[in-house]
């Protein structure tokens, strides 16, 4: 194509609404898309290196790929400790005379754009196009300033690298997440500091699990699943005396239960202090995953049934799971069945109120 769009950013890391964008500047401008992450951004300080950024960016675009779009690593390969917007457009010019160049900027950009080096000179060699941002108004006195226009797209999704990085959202493509997983950046790293390694590779095949049985039963539940899973057992690294003294601060009403059922209700309060999780329909899978409680919802199912049938513990539980991936709700009642037969066998606990109440719910007037 003759035209050229410039999409920098830090892409730390790079979701899709950063390719839902690429996609509908690519469409509505007739152009192919220049993706340019930068190796030491000026306003932010990145979470992780350039070479994972730079790799899940590849990631992404092989797996989603935007037409005609490809990587530079012109700024990532520069010498300078930092890149400046109007070396890299001197650059491209360089390199393709002859191609009309726009250059896509977020509203959080437009509104600082006056600090930028050589605002006015950038607006001169290129078309300046912006996307509206979730919590930005637009300094409109830039836009006129330097004759931005706006990109006829508002589809992006309320989604930030930052939403991502903390765990506040999963809207990535699979093959990022994967990579995410395997290196434990981000919100992995975190976890991985507070949990035991056994525990902390329970967790993320727990959370996996749940967000596949989320995704067999076709429910918009695949990312709540997966931060749940994730953090059901973020007390499990705590003492004793810590449980019992956050128990007697935060959850005096359940003191009286079993100690094994603790943690399920620390969780509750770490994942609040610890990931400022607020959205009460995880927490609440997280509160009730050991015990179990009559009514409970299908996230907390999803999250129970995991837990229990997770490909880590040492017992076969595939057919169990193949179960969960075909119907959840009649899963979860196989394996709360077997759990109870589990439990029994070895002389564990099953009456305490929470656990006795969820399996006469469940497993005798049926769900």
């Amino acid at each position: 194509m003759e035209n050229l769009v410039l999409f920098g950013g830090s892409f730390d890391p790079i979701h899709l609404g950063h390719l839902r964008i690429a996609s509908a500047a690519s469409f509505l401008l007739n152009a192919d898309v220049v993706f340019i992450p930068s190796k030491n951004p000026r306003w932010k300080d990145p979470a992780v290196n350039i070479r994972h950024r730079l790799n899940m960016l590849r990631l992404a675009i092989n797996q989603k790929g935007v037409s005609g779009s490809i990587i530079s690593d012109f700024e990532v390969k520069s010498d300078t400790d930092v890149n400046y917007t109007i070396d890299t457009i001197r650059h491209f010019l360089k390199k393709f005379p002859h191609k009309k160049f726009y250059l896509l900027i977020g509203t959080d950009q437009v509104n600082k754009f006056h600090q930028w080096r050589e605002p006015k000179q950038i607006s001169h060699l290129v078309q300046i196009i912006y996307v509206s941002r979730p919590g930005f108004s637009v300094n409109l006195e830039n836009v006129t300033k330097y004759k931005m226009e706006k990109l006829d797209f508002e589809e992006s999704g309320e989604v930030a690298s930052k939403d991502i990085r903390q765990l506040k959202s999963l809207d990535v493509p699979s093959s990022v997440l994967d990579y995410i997983e395997k290196h434990h950046l981000y919100f992995l790293d975190k976890l991985k500091n507070v949990l035991p390694l056994k525990r902390y590779e329970h967790s993320l095949s727990v959370a996996k699990l749940a967000r596949r049985i989320a995704f067999h039963n076709r429910l918009s539940l695949e990312s709540k699943a997966y931060i749940a899973g994730l953090l059901h057992d973020l007390a499990k690294g705590k003492s004793k005396e810590e449980l019992v003294s956050i128990m007697e601060k935060e959850y005096p009403n359940y003191l009286h239960l079993p100690p094994f059922a603790y943690h399920q209700f620390v969780g509750v309060y770490l994942a609040k202090d610890l990931f400022n999780i607020e959205d009460e329909e995880i927490l609440e899978a997280i509160k009730f995953h050991a015990t179990g409680k009559k009514e409970m919802s299908v996230l907390g199912k999803i999250i129970y049934s995991a837990d229990k049938i997770d490909p880590l513990r040492q017992f076969k539980s595939g057919n169990l799971i193949k179960k969960c991936y075909r119907d959840c709700q009649e899963g979860f009642l196989t394996v709360l069945k077997a759990n109870k037969e589990y439990l029994l066998s070895v002389h564990k606990d099953i009456n305490n109120e929470l656990t006795k109440a969820c399996m006469d719910y469940y497993l005798t007037k049926g769900d």
